[in-house]
């Protein structure tokens, strides 16, 4: 059992390596191949919440806003945010995702995808089903 326990973790550890090379290359092409982790998170915050502002974005960080404006200030800089006034209220400023932003927030969700696409690739039918079937008992 522990042969198989150890098989098994060499085998995932080899997905997550190829899912890891997978963001890799999306960071690189957006021309960040040194974001931190904590960035992309922050990055993820954004696009998660759709209409964040600073205030909200402080309070969901726990970060003060002029924290919130330094990190706001570098993503723009690095070409990941931009911010724009709400058309309700101009006091308002949302934090919005650009284009390049987004891949990284969304960067691991597609490179799982390009992991599940390559293994797919590999097995036939009925083995996809089998794949599918396991891994919903491991649930």
């Amino acid at each position: 059992m522990n042969q198989q326990k150890e098989h098994l973790v060499e085998l995932f550890d080899h997905l997550l390596g190829v899912k890891n090379e997978c963001s890799c290359t999306i960071f690189s092409e957006c021309g960040l191949p040194d974001m931190t982790v904590k960035q992309i998170a922050y990055l993820k915050t954004i696009d998660d919440q759709g209409d964040v502002t600073f205030s909200r974005l402080a309070e969901i960080t726990r970060f003060s806003k002029p924290t919130i404006t330094e990190m706001v200030n570098k993503f723009v800089r690095m070409e990941c945010v931009y911010r724009e006034r709400s058309t309700d209220d101009r006091r308002v400023l949302f934090i919005r995702l650009t284009e390049k932003g987004r891949r990284i927030a969304r960067a691991d969700r597609d490179a799982l995808h390009m992991v599940i696409e390559r293994m797919m690739d590999s097995l036939d039918a009925t083995e996809q089903d089998l794949l599918i079937r396991m891994l919903e008992k491991a649930r």
